[in-house]
């Protein structure tokens, strides 16, 4: 099979080369869906934004095809030319059978145009329970909210990260959905026997929505407790960043790392006791994969499903004296600690194989209809 994966911001999160450049949750899973894909023995292209690579490079065994660079275009007209022209070429170039995105945008739209003009498949997976809540989208301008919902209502199959997104998906805009979960890297042989000289991991980019403010409030209520926290600016949050960057470097137990390649962050998981979540909003977070590969327990503020609490992976939390509460208890006690450890593993370990994770993907590009399992409704996946 033929499958085009699109998304402008994948390739640091497959290429050493590229690896310094900024990357969201969803390039990232852009990246290792596209490698397992083609470990598999699809032919697999993937479509990302002009970084200066040769058209064509083939990395992990998937061809990436650029697009256009992110600065190309008039702002007003962005999706006319050459960036719609230049998307178009590229995913042209790649001849698929079908097509796969993720994250409400426009785009969506304008490769729903591209597969009805062609006839080819369109799968689309959600990245955020924004994306199935039209007064939440995070989408600025009412032509790129109009073009995502043109691409979702013609879609050929969509792709949910919970229980919840399924349901308001089907509630607002009327399209059934399957939960598919997400692919995670495994941790290096002998990494796990690192220090764990970090006691409370914080990895986000920096942005409004991910609450990096609280993260500093809970080091300031802590101060015997070693705080990391990791991730680089966000476009249009550049003011956002240096002042939490100011402040944290004003907090003697809290370690400022700034922008980490994804390439490079799981050493920093390796040295984890705990990680921490404070946002406002998600879909289902990488880094709570990461960390439960890794036997970590995730303290959070936002419980995809419920699942944090549901299956104690950790615990979960609405405010920051009760989070405050939380790391104390999972941090002073060991045997909350070992059993939050013991089962981020086994949670790991029956659900989030590779193969276990891409099947419901398989059946989406291939056309086939997905029933959901009892495991995966008792269990939201990804």
């Amino acid at each position: 099979m033929r499958i085009c994966l699109v998304n402008l911001g994948a390739l640091p999160a497959l290429s050493e080369e590229f690896k310094h450049e900024r990357v969201g949750g969803e390039g990232v899973q852009h990246a290792q869906l596209a490698a397992a894909l083609a470990r598999r023995g699809h032919e697999v292209c993937l479509v990302t934004a002009d970084y200066g690579q040769s058209d064509g490079v083939r990395v992990e065994g998937v061809t990436v095809l650029k697009a256009f660079k992110e600065s190309a275009g008039l702002p007003i007209l962005r999706f006319v030319h050459p960036r719609w022209t230049r998307l178009w070429g590229a995913i042209a170039r790649a001849d698929a059978d079908v097509y796969y995105f993720s994250c409400a945008g426009m785009v969506l739209g304008l490769l729903a145009m591209f597969c009805r003009l062609h006839k080819r498949r369109l799968v689309f997976r959600t990245a955020s329970d924004s994306d199935c809540e039209p007064d939440q989208l995070l989408i600025r301008h009412a032509r790129d909210r109009w073009l995502y919902e043109f691409g979702l209502k013609r879609a050929d199959a969509i792709l949910v990260q919970s229980a919840t997104q399924q349901r308001a998906m089907l509630m607002n805009y009327g399209r059934q959905s399957t939960v598919a979960g997400m692919l995670v890297a495994r941790p290096a042989p002998g990494a796990l026997e690192r220090p764990k000289d970090v006691d409370v991991l914080w990895v986000a980019n920096l942005r409004q929505v991910k609450r990096p403010d609280r993260m500093l409030e809970l080091a300031r209520s802590m101060p015997g407790i070693r705080f990391h926290m990791a991730g680089g600016p966000s476009p249009g949050e550049e003011d956002l960043y240096r002042k939490i960057e100011h402040e944290a470097r004003g907090i003697a137990n809290l370690t400022f790392h700034g922008a980490v390649p994804y390439l490079d962050v799981g050493a920093l998981f390796d040295r984890a006791q705990v990680f921490a979540n404070t946002s406002d909003l998600e879909g289902f977070p990488n880094t709570f994969l990461q960390a439960w590969v890794r036997g970590i327990p995730v303290v959070t503020m936002f419980d995809p499903d419920g699942l944090v609490k549901r299956c104690s992976l950790g615990s979960s939390h609405s405010s920051l004296p009760d989070m405050t509460s939380g790391l104390s208890t999972m941090l002073g006690s060991a045997s909350a600690y070992r059993a939050a450890s013991a089962a981020a593993i086994e949670f790991m370990k029956q659900g989030y194989s590779e193969d276990h994770v891409l099947a419901p993907y398989l059946a989406a590009l291939e056309g086939n209809e997905v029933t959901a399992s009892p495991e995966s409704e008792r269990v939201p996946a990804g």
